[in-house]
This record gives C-alpha cells, sequence and structure tokens, in this order.
C-alpha cells in the first residue's frame, strides 16, 4: 500500500531486531527466514545482558544530548521505548537516564561514532557506535571490515546513500494493509509488505505518534525505531554475498556498535544456507 511519494517504496526493504539492514529477497522467503533468526539472536542477547548494555548506552547518549524528559526528547523517547520492548527493567532504564542526565556519572565519557564503507559487492555500509574509547572501537571496526573483504571510507563516502527513517514493524500474519490504515493521520508515509511483517515508514518525527495510534488501534507493534532507509540497493550474488553477511554479523556482535545499515540485495538461497551453519 503506497500512502505518499516517496523514494523509499522498493519492495523488499527490512529492518531487523538487532540491525537495519535492508534486504530484497527473491519471494520474501528470505526476508522471513533472516528477520526470525535476527529476532531469536535479539532475544539471545537480551538474556545475557549484551542488548541491555547497548540499550542503556543509547539511552544514557540520548538523555545526556537532550536532555531527561522523553517528551521533548525523541531520541530518548524512541530508545526507551526500545529497552521496554526488549523487556529491560524500569531501574535499568532509570539509571541509564539518570547517567546521561550527570547524576553521579561519566556520561560524558560516551561518545557517538559513525563509520562509513563498502562491504563485499560494493554494498554502502554504515556503523553507528557508542564507545568510551574511539581508539578501540575504530581499529575493531576496520579489522572487521579487513578480515571480511570490506573497505572502511572516509566520512561521508556512503553516508549520502541513506535517508533517517521512522520505521514500525507488524505481524503480517495477524494483520492486513486495512488494520494500518490509522497510521495515515499520524503521519505513515508507506506501508511495506515484507511477507511476514508489514513495516510502516514515516518521518523520524512521527514515528512515536505513528506507533501510538497503531496500538491504540489495537494493532501490536513488533519493533518500532528510527533507521537509515537506503535510496537504492546492491545486488550481491556467490561468495561476496556470504562474505558481506558475515561481515554485517560481525560488526553487530561488537559491544560498541549500536546498529548497523546496508542497502545490499542478497539472494534467499544464501541467507537460508548461512542460517543452516
Amino acid at each position: 500500500m503506497k500512502l505518499a511519494a516517496s523514494p523509499l517504496t522498493a519492495p523488499g526493504l527490512w529492518e531487523s531486531v538487532t540491525i537495519s539492514t535492508f534486504i530484497e529477497c527473491q519471494g520474501m522467503s528470505g526476508h522471513s527466514k533472516w528477520s526470525s533468526i535476527k529476532h531469536k539472536k535479539g532475544a539471545a542477547d537480551a538474556k545475557r545482558g549484551k542488548l541491555f548494555t547497548k540499550l542503556a548506552r543509547a539511552i544514557t547518549v540520548a538523555a545526556r544530548d537532550g536532555g531527561p524528559d522523553p517528551e521533548g526528547n525523541p531520541p530518548l523517547a524512541t530508545a526507551i521505548q526500545k529497552a521496554r520492548d526488549a523487556s529491560m527493567p524500569k531501574d535499568n532504564i532509570q539509571r541509564a537516564v539518570d547517567r546521561g542526565s550527570g547524576v553521579g556519572t561519566d556520561a560524558a565519557a560516551i561518545e557517538s561514532i559513525t563509520f562509513e564503507g563498502y562491504g563485499p559487492g560494493g554494498a554502502a555500509i554504515l556503523v553507528d557506535a557508542l564507545t568510551d574509547n574511539r581508539n578501540r572501537t575504530s581499529a575493531d571496526v576496520r579489522h572487521a571490515f579487513t578480515k571480511h573483504h570490506g573497505n572502511l571510507g572516509e566520512p561521508g563516502s556512503v553516508a549520502w546513500i541513506f535517508e533517517k527513517r521512522g520505521a514500525i514493524a507488524v505481524d503480517a500474519s495477524r494483520y492486513g494493509e486495512d488494520d494500518l490504515i490509522v497510521a495515515i493521520d499520524a503521519g505513515a508515509e508507506d506501508v511495506l509488505d515484507e511477507g511476514e511483517q508489514l513495516r510502516v515508514i514515516c518521518e523520524p518525527a512521527d514515528l512515536s505518534a505513528v506507533r501510538k495510534a497503531l496500538e491504540e488501534a489495537g494493532v501490536e507493534v513488533q519493533s518500532a525505531d528510527l533507521t537509515m532507509e537506503p535510496k537504492n540497493t546492491v545486488e550481491v550474488k556467490g561468495s561476496e554475498a556470504e562474505w558481506l553477511l558475515k561481515l554485517v554479523d560481525a560488526l553487530e556482535e561488537h559491544d560498541d556498535v549500536d546498529s548497523v545499515h546496508a542497502n545490499f540485495d542478497v539472494p534467499a538461497e544464501i541467507i537460508e544456507k548461512l542460517a543452516a551453519a
């Protein structure tokens, strides 16, 4: 369903639970498989506390940069909602907010860094990191690119390929496009049919309002986040596709990496092959 003219209407764009990697899949089977893997991986990360650490950092930085009140700080509101969606304890969330607002903490030590580069096959990759040691994180990210046949680039080398958007995912087996009509008045631009998911795209500032409208209409939201949507995709096949997916996973696994964005189009059968490995 197309809600408004937008450059973001190419089929197959997808946001994972833990990273914002966009894949255009044959018959959507690849998307469904990959999405399921990422969802399970996110749950496993939460259980061992790894995801909570990343979520807490994001809350701390958002509170530090925009103030402790989520009503007047959309990035903080989004970070808190992500933490709630992951079942992060309220006390943990409040401590993260307190750190960011300067309540007896060292929030100033956490730095936000964006790395840009190209993966195998020429796919553009953006890496958002939150770190207390720039040199360590920079070295680790560079090593990941090099090890997986990619190249870390200069600032601005690939950022122009992406646009910031709000993205909300719902279960396509439970809801249809008609159920998402309420999102239009709240500011939604597009609804993308991605097989097992329907994904609502909106302006970043409208994310909270669109999510609220859906939830008030009885639509359960699987995920809601600020993402970097690619303006175009690059087809990557064969061994290059395998190296590319391994690179994305390696970056995502790093403790300092908050999110990874890419513009690749990988055949579903390769995704399924790696999923079974």
